[in-house]
């Protein structure tokens, strides 16, 4: 339990130390100066120390190689990379599809954005899409490196897919039981791939672009889709299942058959990437 514990504790330092002044600093820019995006470069300036940080970067020295094997950010192949990037694709495809089966079975939690009626769209839309690389990151950084890599390599994937998809659900302070799975299945996602390619460089972009897609589409409709219940009377248990649940449903295992058999094949092809990583090169 002493490594688990211990991967929990720093896993969630390093979300902290990377989030909270992202968070000051987008709160000052929407308070103050608010027609100009300053936070943007601010935060980017910020994000750049805290990687070359947490990648092995700065002081002390005594720490730096623990802290770049730590981070995971290794390099991988253009075939690992381009496998990794469509099995991760099709497994938030699926969530997405799956959220919206399960929107009709029971009432899921909406997610608004607060009250940005008063700030210029062209700051709204640039702190948004600025949040996207920020939680990329940063919850990538924390979660499949300092924090799943040693529950992993003890107890193996599974426990640390539960083990970080619960302390996700915390770090976003909205751990209740019903959202419980979707955070799990979004550690699965993103642990999968890291797990398959010893690298969190791919969850990495995958995190950035499905914040991207969900930041723009809270932006545009005020409340994420997939998340927001249609009430009551939409559920399948007073309605019915009707065309519209079933078609979600069958393309839902349309996808989910081609994620495992991307992820298969992204598992083959990082197998052999790591083959030829070990094979000592002819002089």
């Amino acid at each position: 339990m002493g490594v688990i514990v211990r991967a929990v504790l720093i896993g969630m330092l390093v979300v902290i130390a990377g989030t909270i002044p992202r968070n000051l600093i987008f709160a000052a820019n929407l308070r103050y100066y608010a027609t100009v995006p300053w936070a943007v470069p601010l935060t980017a300036v910020y994000l750049w120390l805290f990687w070359r940080y947490l990648n092995g970067g700065g002081p002390p020295t005594s720490t730096a190689e623990e802290r770049r094997m730590s981070l995971r950010a290794n390099r991988v192949s253009c075939r690992v990379w381009a496998w990794a990037l469509l099995a991760g694709a099709l497994g938030i495809v699926a969530l997405v599809l799956a959220l919206r089966v399960a929107n009709r079975m029971v009432v899921l939690p909406p997610q608004q954005l607060p009250d940005l009626a008063r700030v210029p769209k062209l700051t709204v839309l640039s702190l948004l899409l600025m949040a996207a690389p920020v939680a990329g990151i940063v919850e990538e950084g924390a979660f499949r490196g300092y924090m799943q890599g040693p529950i992993e390599r003890r107890y193996g994937l599974a426990v640390a897919i539960l083990i970080t998809g619960t302390m996700f659900a915390v770090a976003h302070l909205d751990f209740t039981l019903i959202l419980w799975p979707y955070y799990v299945a979004v550690a699965a996602i993103y642990g999968t791939v890291t797990y398959l390619t010893e690298s969190i460089l791919p969850a990495m972009v995958l995190h950035t672009s499905g914040n991207i897609y969900s930041n723009i589409d809270l932006w545009l409709h005020g409340q994420a889709e997939w998340q927001a219940s249609s009430g009551p009377t939409a559920l399948i248990w007073t309605t019915g299942a009707d065309t519209s649940f079933w078609i979600w449903s069958g393309t839902l295992l349309i996808v989910a058959a081609a994620m495992a058999w991307a992820y298969f094949k992204l598992a083959r092809a990082a197998q052999k990437w790591s083959g030829q990583k070990l094979t000592p090169r002819a002089v």
